[in-house]
């Protein structure tokens, strides 16, 4: 069906006195003996269309009348009563689709939780619909800035044989019967499709190392799968993963491209989404605007995790977990932090080799790796990145003392044989940055259809 975007309609005055044709959803309704009014979003726009509809000049169908109907009206465009925008006088008002009155999305009812039950329709929610055109508008920033940056976009696969992490938690990939019988594992893999054990992928990293040791700068930006039993506000078993790798840059460099990756994001979202951020820091955190400016306005801290661990210990404050050197820093720790201490964005850097991964790059101390964490105020951890180890007798060492399996890391380790290079990277967890620059507070709430334990809706 020919039309125009509301969006148009609401931003170009040159369109006043033209006559067009929009089609949307209603949203709300007044209807009169006289006048009805008609508020439209086609998902264009954040701001919606009020069509008037002069009812001594034309017969309107009640269905057009209710929530969630969908219409198409041809009128002409006025400026808006009040306001600045733009308003359509309806000519003619065409039902597409009804609406019948169960319809769930109702004032009474759109709570957040009930909302998450019906993933299916909470996109038509102003809540939602803000939230998922901020998450399309940062995702298109993150690849400009990469791709102005000489990055090169790299697609790496979900399907692996090794495990990044080497934390155990991949999801199996198998076209194995359910009641399959082997006598053992390795019988029982070797009929499998590929022969031996796969899963899906929890990280892009390693293969993205290959592309790095040949074009540069490369980048990831597409899912990842852990299988992590955590039933929390901030996880998923399936989440967005950006994953840059940087050839000839040590940990210093790689945190400043991640510093300025962030903020060049949180400046388009800031400058393109204007009526949307006027909403959440409304309804879902007073100051989010001025928390967002004070990150693109300010450097943001850097933190040693053996002071890290000292200022814990110090504060005036009774931890559930408690804090020792050496031990993984909780998201109470990582909150106290960056909202209690440094009220921005921190860097905690060199992180006991311990608690880390097998490829980060050993410091001369022996004891830590040259790693770090961004924490940010409200959600703690979105970033996870390190210096890779680039010797390739350290790095046999250090996934020896793993007991991890050689063979699975061959192509991993022949990166250290062929022409090693100092090299690093990091990992944005996608939806957890979304969570930050909209103020929602739980990751289920800024992915479509969230994959959760026990949750596949």
């Amino acid at each position: 069906m020919k039309h125009i975007d509301i969006a148009s309609v609401l931003q170009d005055k040159t369109l006043l006195g033209s006559e067009v044709t929009v089609c949307g959803w209603v949203r709300t309704a007044r209807d009169s003996a006289a006048v009805a009014f008609l508020e439209l979003t086609d998902g264009t726009s954040f701001l919606r269309l009020q069509a008037v509809v002069d009812k001594a000049k034309l017969s309107l169908d009640p269905e057009c009348t209710k929530c969630g109907a969908s219409v198409a009206v041809k009128g002409t465009v006025v400026k808006a009563f009040k306001g600045e925008g733009a308003e359509l006088n309806a000519a003619e008002v065409t039902l597409l689709g009804k609406c019948p009155g169960d319809f769930p999305i109702q004032k009474k009812r759109t709570t957040l939780d009930f909302l998450r039950t019906i993933p299916h329709l909470r996109l038509r929610t102003n809540t939602f619909s803000a939230v998922f055109r901020v998450r399309s508008v940062a995702a298109q920033a993150i690849h400009r800035y990469f791709h102005e940056h000489r990055f090169y976009y790299m697609h790496t696969p979900l399907i692996t044989a090794s495990d990044c992490e080497g934390a155990g938690e991949m999801f199996r990939v198998t076209t194995q019967p359910w009641d399959a019988k082997y006598e053992s594992e390795t019988a029982y893999y070797k009929d499998d499709f590929f022969g031996v054990k796969a899963g899906l992928s929890v990280s892009g990293q390693l293969e993205g190392e290959v592309a790095a040791m040949a074009l540069g700068r490369i980048y990831t930006f597409g899912p990842s799968f852990r299988a992590e039993n955590s039933n929390t506000t901030r996880h998923l078993a399936e989440f967005w993963h950006v994953e840059p790798e940087i050839a000839f840059a040590e940990l210093p460099e790689v945190m400043e491209v991640a510093e300025d990756m962030i903020k060049s994001v949180v400046r388009a979202v800031l400058a393109e989404c204007p009526a949307e951020m006027d909403f959440f820091d409304r309804f879902m955190e007073q100051g989010l605007k001025a928390k967002l400016a004070n990150i693109v306005e300010n450097k943001f801290a850097v933190l040693e995790y053996t002071h890290a661990i000292e200022l814990l210990k110090k504060a005036d404050v009774k931890f559930q977990f408690p804090v020792e050197w050496g031990c993984d820093l909780q998201t109470e720790h990582e909150k106290y932090i960056t909202e209690q201490v440094y009220k921005k964005p921190v860097f905690v850097v060199n992180y006991p080799k311990e608690i880390k991964s097998f490829y980060m790059k050993q410091n001369p101390d022996g004891k830590t790796v040259a790693a770090t964490d961004l924490l940010v105020p409200g959600i703690g951890e979105i970033i996870g990145g390190s210096e890779r180890e680039a010797d390739p007798d350290k790095l046999l060492a250090a996934m020896q003392a793993r007991n991890m399996d050689l063979a699975a890391y061959e192509q991993y380790l022949d990166l250290r044989k062929f022409g090693t290079a100092p090299h690093g990277g990091f990992g944005l967890g996608f939806d957890r940055f979304v969570m930050y620059v909209t103020g929602m507070e739980n990751i289920r709430d800024v992915v479509l259809f969230p994959r959760t334990v026990k949750n596949i809706m």
